[in-house]
């Protein structure tokens, strides 16, 4: 023996000392020293295994990896065309003056023939609201001189001059009204009496 083999003597009785301390043959192999094989396997320590870095995918530094691809919900499929609105509001319906009693406008048309001031007539028969829920009237025509107002009864028109007090005159369906006139007082009961001989 010589003295190059003698490191290599004193490895190897180490080596068998440290296998009989152990229990030598007839130890459990789970005791043994890890391999390499032993280490790659998570399942047969059930702890967790940090991944190898082939299994990491790589990207650039700085760089954040692109977004997974989101589920888009289908779109609700088209049910037709839109309802197409009509191209003019209804017309409104207003309830209808009383049998025998005189139109607006036909009034209007006696105060001219009397020789009485109705400058700028205007139907504003709109005013009485849809379906006559405003104020309840079936036709308003107003002048600078004067507004007549027909309701479809008396009992409507009555309150309404009743409302108005001083500033209007009422015959069965019809009131004048002259809060928005410029009407002189001493010319009001000419309108009137115009308005009492209609038939």
């Amino acid at each position: 023996m010589t003295l190059r083999s003698l490191p290599a003597v004193g490895v190897l009785l180490v080596a068998v000392a440290l296998t009989a301390g152990c229990g030598g043959d007839d130890a459990d192999p789970s005791s043994a020293a890890p391999s390499v094989s032993s280490l790659s396997a998570p399942a047969a320590t059930g702890l967790p295994v940090a991944p190898t870095p082939s299994a990491v995918p790589s990207s650039p530094a700085g760089v954040a990896p692109p977004p997974a691809p989101r589920s888009v919900a289908p779109s609700a499929a088209p049910q037709g065309p839109a309802p197409r609105r009509p191209a003019s509001p209804p017309p409104v319906v207003l309830p209808q003056r009383p049998a025998g009693a005189p139109g607006a406008m036909q009034v209007i048309t006696a105060f001219r023939a009397a020789g009485l001031k109705v400058p700028h007539p205007k139907d504003r028969s709109v005013d009485c609201g849809p379906d006559g829920l405003g104020l309840g009237c079936s036709e308003i025509v107003s002048t600078d001189a004067v507004t007549v107002y027909v309701f479809p009864d008396e009992t409507s028109a009555s309150d309404i001059a009743a409302t108005w007090g001083g500033q209007s005159y009422r015959r069965g369906a019809v009131v004048l009204n002259y809060l928005e006139a410029r009407t002189p007082a001493a010319d009001r009961p000419r309108y009137e009496k115009v308005l009492n001989n209609l038939d």
